[in-house]
């Protein structure tokens, strides 16, 4: 697999506080890697560095070789797709031009989306099953709607990289399912896909890795059954589960 992020001994802060401090790592193209732990653990710090929106105050973070702050803000938006666990818009747009929004980096100044990005974002609304969504308002969606169209706009750069921030936590049982099978595609299609979510049944089923992350550090590193196992869920989330995570063999009707 191509080696998509170089990430050195990393140290993060909030003003004096260490929120963040993990030995090296590499992250793959073509993988599902999901970062769980507890709230406070160090989840969204770690996906933020990733998206270069934290600066470590030790270590570095690179993309194919380049350390990530050299980029342009453009030439970034374009490698790297990201979606926080929380996204305001204050703006009264139409749900579609939300999701054209995800088209920006490509555009000149003041142009308008080609044909071409017109139907980039409707390949993203259909893939996040926001059709039947896009002439509403967003500010008058619901929370689990407002995430389609917030995923359809991170689908529609065409990124080689996705980053969610606990992208289904808004959704119903029947959403989540959908929106996690369709992050395991793009990871299956070459995207690079990390994701922090709180539903261990869905990271077992379809993260190809995980880590876990407490206190600030990442305490398991791999395939979910070694990440997950009986004594991580206890020591990290207080579960008691001698069989690991429960199967979840739910599928979509």
């Amino acid at each position: 697999m191509t080696l998509r992020y170089e990430i050195g001994a990393l140290e993060c802060r909030y003003g004096m506080r260490t929120a963040l401090r993990i030995e090296p790592l590499g992250l793959n193209a073509g993988e599902l890697t999901a970062i769980v732990g507890p709230n406070g653990a160090g989840k969204s710090t770690l996906i933020k560095a990733l998206a270069g929106l934290l600066q470590p105050v030790t270590g570095e973070i690179r993309q194919a070789g380049i350390q990530l702050h050299r980029f342009s803000d453009r030439e970034r938006a374009r490698r790297i797709a990201y979606l926080p666990a929380d996204s305001r818009l204050a703006w009264p747009l139409t749900a579609r031009r939300v999701v054209e929004l995800g088209r920006l980096p490509f555009l000149k100044p003041l142009s308008k989306p080609s044909a071409q990005d017109q139907d980039r974002v409707d390949d993203a609304i259909e893939r996040a099953g926001a059709a039947g969504l896009t002439d509403r308002r967003f500010d008058a969606l619901s929370s689990g709607e407002k995430a389609r169209i917030l995923l359809a706009r991170a689908l529609a750069t065409d990124a080689p990289t996705l980053l969610l921030d606990e992208p289904a936590a808004a959704l119903d049982p029947r959403h989540q399912l959908a929106v996690t099978q369709l992050l395991k595609t793009e990871a299956e299609r070459g995207v690079c896909v990390v994701i922090t979510g709180h539903s261990l049944e869905l990271v077992s089923r379809f993260a190809d890795r995980v880590l876990v992350v407490d206190e600030g550090g990442i305490v398991a590193d791999g395939a979910p059954d070694e990440a997950l196992r009986p004594d991580i869920l206890k020591r990290v989330f207080g579960l008691n589960a001698p069989g690991g995570v429960p199967r979840l063999d739910w599928s979509l009707a």
